[in-house]
């Protein structure tokens, strides 16, 4: 099941805890199948030091999140508190703009192959265009 929902995902929001390093770990996993599965390893993603505002716990340090960030094409990543609603917000924004930024430049590619073999943007028979596929947001 989690596989049917990374193929359709357009980003990913890795969150671990600052206060678990296997938290940091399986991610590695995770981001590995996520790459393997779009076949792309420059898929959308945000990485999140979740539980900031427990800094006297912390077992992950920010040098170590931002070499895994940097690692992974240096992906953004911020340390965020759910608790205190810090940084949350602009984790999202930040993914949804990688993935409106990667559909846009994905559909410029597209309309220049059609300019290239001369296809034009032409109804299907009956004067219909085809529909297209909504996106939606799932979490895992």
């Amino acid at each position: 099941m989690r596989e049917l929902y990374m193929k359709s995902g357009q980003g990913f929001l890795l969150v671990f805890s600052i206060t678990s390093l296997s938290s940091l770990t399986e991610l590695h996993e995770l981001r590995e199948q996520i790459v393997r599965i779009k076949d792309d390893p420059l898929v959308p993603l945000v990485i999140v030091g979740n539980k900031a505002d427990l800094e006297e716990d912390r077992a992950v340090s920010r040098s170590r999140a931002l070499q895994v960030s940097q690692s992974w094409n240096n992906a953004p990543y911020y340390e965020a508190s759910a608790r205190a609603r810090r940084n949350v917000d602009e984790a999202f924004v930040d993914l949804c703009r990688q993935i409106i930024r990667k559909d846009v430049a994905t559909r410029q590619v597209r309309e220049m192959e059609k300019l290239d073999r001369g296809d034009r943007d032409r109804p299907r028979r009956g004067g219909r265009r085809k529909k297209k596929k909504a996106s939606n947001c799932n979490i895992l």
